[in-house]
């Protein structure tokens, strides 16, 4: 029978799966972005190029498999597909806190997927607050060369722990300690939130730290208070959490807020990310990755080939937008004129 962190690990996947986990009335905020449809596109759909770099390695298109899971039985075969699937698409795949990768010897195989994935950008995954609580660079670093990963992303989820029974709820002087972890270790360290977002504020901070990379991770896709409350037996928490089911900062508005105040850092759009469509639409305010994770879950449980088909649709729905609007790769799509974003026209504006 699994306990502690690894039982945890268990009800997180099952409630994802199961239960209305969302924010209540909260939205990434895409939906105030309209492509304006190109009725003469001058382009072959086949010559359509969804290849991108990451990590200093090419991706067949600009996706990841956002962190999910580890460290219990189940997520041992969920990752398993995930990482078989995004090493077949050539998309990038994260795994999911790490912390139970040095803290129990269970289920390590849940975190252990090079194997299956040789050549696509890996990224392994933890906890910011966990400097607080007795790991440095070295526990870090054991975590990369477990994992053999490209990246370490340190992931931030204050309101998480705040929900969560027995929540790590000492945030304070972290800066100084990502710092520490940004310049020691041997393989680039981004920063993620976890469903709440990182706005350019933040973001500046995190990149003068030495982070290489921002997942904004915003809201409009799974509330992590809402996951947390459901797991409470707390009955206080229960009801304090229910306050919550609509926090966060939308992932469009994250992406904005970011991309102005730091123009050149890698960003990764996830939070609510549903389609190819929405991805299509993130590249236009800023975007240079997408970041999938629920909308994977469930192909997750059944198989690589429910994976892989799950990724060719939202391929396809990315190539099928930029054809509706006539660009051909990604360049095209940051720069096109053809949106509209809150109603108002960029190609009346440009034109």
């Amino acid at each position: 029978m699994e306990k502690g962190i690894n039982q945890r690990k268990t009800e997180h996947i099952r409630l994802c799966l199961t239960d209305n986990v969302e924010g209540v009335e909260k939205s990434t905020g895409l939906e105030g972005i309209t492509f304006l449809h190109n009725a003469l596109p001058e382009i072959n759909f086949d010559d359509i190029d969804l290849t991108s770099r990451f990590l200093g390695k090419t991706l067949k298109a600009p996706f990841l498999v956002s962190s999910m899971t580890g460290g219990s039985e189940m997520a041992a075969e969920i990752n398993q597909n995930l990482a078989l699937a995004a090493e077949r698409k050539g998309w990038a795949v994260a795994l999911g806190s790490t912390r139970a990768l040095l803290e129990s010897d269970a289920h390590e195989d849940s975190f252990l997927i090079r194997r299956q994935a040789p050549r696509a950008p890996l990224i392994a995954n933890l906890g910011a607050v966990q400097l607080n609580y007795g790991y440095g660079a070295e526990e870090a670093q054991r975590i990369v060369d477990k994992t053999e990963a490209d990246s370490l992303v340190l992931h931030l989820n204050s309101l998480q722990e705040a929900v969560q029974d027995g929540g790590d709820l000492n945030f304070e002087n972290l800066l100084p300690k990502i710092e520490r972890i940004a310049n020691s270790l041997d393989v680039p360290v981004g920063a993620k939130e976890v469903g709440f977002g990182i706005d350019g504020v933040a973001a500046q901070k995190l990149y003068n730290a030495g982070i290489s990379y921002i997942d904004v991770a915003g809201a409009g896709g799974t509330s992590w208070s809402q996951v947390e409350k459901l797991r409470s037996r707390d009955p206080l928490k229960k009801a304090a959490a229910e306050a919550f089911n609509n926090w966060g900062l939308p992932t469009k508005d994250c992406l904005v807020s970011v991309r102005s105040k730091l123009p050149e850092v890698p960003l990764v759009a996830s939070g609510g990310m549903k389609s190819g469509v929405d991805g299509a639409k993130a590249v236009t305010i800023g975007a240079d990755i997408i970041g999938f994770a629920r909308q994977l879950l469930q192909a997750a449980t059944e198989s690589e080939e429910v994976v892989c088909q799950a990724m060719d649709q939202i391929e396809l729905e990315m190539k099928m937008a930029m054809f509706g609007i006539g660009v051909k790769n990604l360049d095209e799509l940051k720069n096109t004129n053809r949106v509209s974003i809150m109603g108002r026209s960029l190609m009346e504006e440009n034109s």
